[in-house]
């Protein structure tokens, strides 16, 4: 049976007692060393979609209302068309875009390149971090940036990396006119295996800043950080940039789902995550939409609103919904199933790369839709929460070859980037005849 993905309206959360010929970024994103279940267990799956000194923080301005526009047409009218506006970058792996209408384009070996579409991409980087950088694994470097919410002020950027001499996972803020004036705030130690970095940072409409690391590496879990509230790796964390407390560059906001946890990190905000590569926030409710990457059978992307703070989104006691490893799986615990997950049997599927909701204004019939994509693949899928409840999702056309990162204008429109094609694509959306799939799947 050759499952595509479905998505089926429910709830997103459960509880229940639990017993007993691409190389490079695809090897990166798949954990180097995935191991697949059987044929036979394959062929059974149904795919499932059910989860000290600065100023206070600058919460970020909102936009549309959250949900579908009022002008929203069903998914399948919808196509997505891609036209390459900028070629010539080296392993792209992350883009912003900022208050003057450039986009900034992170290069995993750390440089930071700027594009904007009267002028171009500029030949020469507007930040070069390479000194900092470790890059001696093909998962290691600069993986993520996004401009603080005062930045046309500021000027400041955050950025995460893996730094050198062992590949600590590294949260910084740098001036994109001074990059010798970056300041470290928070390192998370990550030296045996080089994969599952995670990276993504993103500033919600509180002000806070989102990070987002991966379990600790190699492959199944080896430190069992996904479900340690003890550790930072398996996480996205929440933290306060504006503030200092108790010697450290930052604070925890007061409201973190486990400050009053013995034995947690107050910084984390959600986990149970394997490779959240890539996530983003959701401008009109301060949402979270997740991409992470599978071990081997399954790739997911989930959706946590704030009123779900704290959600254990499964790893390694699950791998989507399937159990995973059992001996992760703690009676009475409440985990929070993915809203979307896909598997690779008879597919070119191999790994989630989490996307945007779109709020530009250029299709208003489009607004409201999270778009995300697969390395290999490269299928364009589309999420869309449903007034009733529950989520409409649908496949609507292919993106460039290796998609590695989505990123919005200052004005909502998506951009794309293309890893070893070294491209940036400007998206755009069509209206088409809807073509039947057969339900909710997708072939």
């Amino acid at each position: 049976m050759d499952v595509g993905w479905i998505s089926i309206s429910a709830n997103v959360s459960w509880e229940r007692s639990q017993t007993a010929s691409t190389t490079h970024l695809l090897e990166e994103l798949n954990m180097s060393r995935r191991r697949r279940r059987p044929a036979a267990m394959l062929a059974g799956l149904l795919v499932l979609a059910l989860a000290a000194s600065l100023s206070p923080p600058t919460p970020v301005a909102g936009t549309a209302a959250a949900g579908p526009s009022k002008r929203a047409v069903p998914l399948a009218e919808l196509t997505v068309v891609s036209e390459r506006v900028a070629f010539g970058l080296q392993r792209p792996i992350a883009i912003t875009g900022l208050p003057d209408g450039r986009m900034l384009i992170a290069e995993k070996n750390g440089t930071v390149r700027a594009y904007h579409p009267d002028t171009g991409l500029a030949a020469d980087p507007v930040i070069d971090l390479t000194a900092r950088i470790d890059t001696s694994d093909n998962e290691r470097g600069l993986l993520g940036i996004t401009p603080a919410p005062n930045f046309a002020r500021t000027g400041m950027l955050y950025v995460a990396y893996t730094s050198l001499p062992a590949g600590a996972l590294t949260l910084a803020r740098v001036p994109i006119n001074a990059p010798d004036r970056l300041q470290v705030l928070l390192t998370q130690e990550h030296a045996e295996y080089g994969n599952h970095n995670g990276g993504q940072v993103a500033f919600g409409r509180d002000g806070y800043l989102y990070w987002s690391l991966g379990d600790g590496g190699y492959a199944n879990d080896p430190y069992k950080s996904g479900q340690n509230l003890g550790t930072l790796l398996g996480k996205i964390l929440r933290i306060d940039v504006n503030r200092s407390c108790g010697g450290k560059p930052y604070c925890v906001p007061y409201d973190n789902p486990f400050v009053r946890t013995p034995g947690a990190r107050p910084e984390i905000w959600v986990y149970g995550l394997r490779n959240p590569w890539k996530f983003s926030i959701d401008p009109a409710d301060n949402s979270l939409w997740i991409g992470d990457v599978g071990q081997g059978l399954i790739e997911e992307i989930n959706h946590v609103r704030p009123s779900q703070r704290g959600a254990n989104l499964g790893w390694s006691c699950r791998e989507g919904t399937p159990v995973f490893d059992e001996t992760q799986c703690r009676p009475g615990v409440r985990l929070t199933d993915p809203i979307v997950e896909y598997d690779h049997y008879m597919t070119e599927n191999c790994s989630i790369i989490g996307g945007l909701v779109y709020r530009g204004n250029v299709t208003p019939e489009a607004r409201g839709t999270y778009i995300a994509s697969d390395y290999c693949s490269t299928r364009a899928f589309a999420v869309r929460p449903k007034s009733t409840g529950g989520y409409e999702s649908a496949e609507i056309g292919t993106f460039p070859t290796q998609p590695t990162a989505f990123g919005a204008d200052v004005n909502g429109e998506l951009y794309v980037l293309s890893d070893l094609p070294g491209w940036l694509s400007k998206v755009r959306f069509e209206r088409v005849q809807p073509t039947p799939t057969g339900g909710a799947t997708i072939r």
